[in-house]
């Protein structure tokens, strides 16, 4: 099974806030073992890998529970039912959610003021609707609006690409590598040759000053779903074993074939494989045709400041 969403456990959450007071850690736990999660399930992070889905669920269930007035927290870290949560649990309520809690005044008017002050019989009943179909917490709403904005840059990378040149991307790539490290910050650690008599490579990066050490390069825009095959990376190879050389990497817009990577696994030549996926998010990681156009800073709450001595 999939993980419950925080609304799916706020009920269990509310049960054992009830029995006393409770941690995040060891509610999420107790949770776990309610819904038979696995091991896998109840490791499994967000995808900025710095909290637990499930601990990250439990905090916003009792979060918003809190706001209803359901729950209180006693002392730093801890937290339990309050009179108010004790009786709505003996209504035997078959679910708590977002839609029920909107039944609270306290939690109407916090709500209120996340969905931009919706007070009047239309904008009540849309409130509700939005309630229903709330199932991911905040944390996991910008997780998913981030992956979508940079799944969005990576395909307009790739387009814009493709509408250049070959030496426009013979030269990028070139651009993406010393941006990386290779080649350092020395003048002409890194040349284009992209030309005949190039050799079979289409650019060459010195690893130190005196360009004992090379990386030779091959690129190849390919339209979406024409694979370079092994036969391409073999005649790479091939420029590489003329060359004298050790290292190579083989960059393309679309992807490699299957048999094009067992191929390079087994080579005495360091050959790394970059595909159209690859490429683009080394781009975005390492600023190469891309520039920040706002940065939005998350803050938590300073549970140290508000402990007392």
């Amino acid at each position: 099974m999939t993980i419950p969403d925080y609304q799916t456990i706020m009920l269990p959450v509310l049960r054992l806030a009830a029995e006393g007071e409770q941690r995040v850690a060891d509610v999420a736990d107790r949770v776990a073992d309610e819904f038979d999660l696995t091991l896998e399930e109840r490791e499994m992070l967000l995808p900025s890998g710095r909290q637990r889905i499930l601990h990250n669920r439990v905090h916003w269930a009792k979060f918003y529970m809190s706001k209803a007035g359901l729950i209180a927290s006693p002392a730093r870290g801890r937290f339990v039912a309050t009179e108010a949560g004790r009786a709505l649990l003996a209504t035997r309520p078959a679910r708590v959610d977002v839609d029920l809690l909107l039944q609270y005044p306290a939690f109407h008017a916090f709500h209120k003021g996340e969905r931009n002050g919706l007070d009047d019989k239309s904008g009540q009943a849309s409130l509700s609707n939005a309630a229903q179909s709330e199932s991911t917490t905040p944390e996991e709403q910008i997780e998913a609006a981030y992956q979508a904005t940079q799944s969005a840059l990576r395909a307009e990378l790739l387009d814009r690409i493709g509408q250049n040149g070959p030496a426009f991307f013979e030269q990028l790539i070139i651009d993406v590598l010393v941006a990386m490290g290779y080649g350092g910050s020395h003048k002409n650690a890194a040349m284009q040759l992209g030309r005949s008599g190039d050799g079979g490579v289409d650019g060459v990066i010195n690893e130190d000053r005196l360009g004992l050490d090379r990386v030779y390069v091959q690129a190849k825009r390919y339209a979406p779903g024409n694979t370079v095959g092994r036969p391409d990376v073999q005649t790479f190879v091939g420029s590489l074993v003329g060359l004298g050389a050790t290292k190579g990497v083989f960059v393309t817009t679309s992807d490699f074939s299957v048999q094009a990577r067992d191929f390079v696994r087994h080579l005495s030549q360091r050959v790394i494989l970059i595909n159209g996926a690859q490429l683009a998010e080394l781009m975005i990681e390492h600023d190469v045709g891309v520039r920040v156009s706002r940065t939005v800073e998350f803050k938590r709450l300073d549970e140290d400041f508000f402990a007392e001595e």
